[in-house]
């Protein structure tokens, strides 16, 4: 999963990029609103943070303009406490509102909610140069088509919608195959095998990390 963060506290951002990698998401820093609507617009997150009072261009300013090219999930993260404060962030274009001092917890709680919701109504995903269209039933990489058969599909599915993040052997039995016990079949192994082949053909990079004792994991940056 990868997040943008709009902030000028250098020490702030410095601090929360280096949680958020350590929660295993891939989290970018830009420091000022021009640079960061910049961004936005130019490269594709699962959530953008925004700070209300950015050098260059307010952080309502830079939701709106954000808000007439994309809709990518955007927090407020705000000194700005007020009634009337939130109520403009989300008139805004902002899809939740977090004021500081803030725990940590609930930031990471709140853009995993937001994130939730927003690959669930999501048509298309994205995960590097992994491209799958919900509708049509396609995949590419690279531009490349990929042909998979249902199975092999719903896999890839589950696995973009968790880049970044290791899944087990049991998330996958229980949200691919529908199965909640142990079949002692290897399954779950020969069709990882089977997609990583059909993934990897003509790519140098592996898409997908075996996590030896504890499952899979999809690198958003494939």
């Amino acid at each position: 999963m990868k997040l943008l963060l709009i902030e000028d506290d250098g020490e702030l951002a410095r601090s929360l990029v280096t949680r958020f990698m350590e929660h295993g998401y891939a989290a970018e820093h830009a420091s000022d609103g021009p640079e960061g609507l910049d961004r936005a617009l130019q490269e594709e997150f699962n959530a953008v943070i925004v700070d209300r009072m950015l050098p260059g261009m307010d952080g309502l300013e830079l939701v709106r303009a954000l808000r007439r090219e994309k809709d990518t999930p955007v927090i407020f993260l705000t000194t700005m406490s007020g009634i009337d404060d939130r109520v403009q962030g989300l008139e805004a274009g902002g899809d939740d509102y977090l004021v500081k001092p803030f725990a940590f917890e609930e930031l990471l709680a709140r853009i995993r909610a937001l994130t939730r919701r927003s690959s669930t109504n999501a048509t298309k995903l994205s995960s590097g140069s992994i491209e799958m269209d919900l509708v049509e039933r396609t995949v590419t990489r690279g531009g490349k088509a990929i042909d998979l058969v249902p199975q092999e599909f719903r896999l890839l599915e589950f696995l973009m919608r968790n880049a970044d993040r290791v899944v087990t052997r049991k998330m996958l039995l229980e949200k691919v195959w529908d199965i909640y016990f142990d079949p002692h079949t290897n399954v779950v192994e020969s069709h990882i095998s089977r997609l990583r082949t059909r993934l990897n053909t003509g790519f140098s990079m592996d898409a997908i990390q075996t996590v030896r004792g504890v499952g899979y994991r999809l690198l958003a940056a494939s």
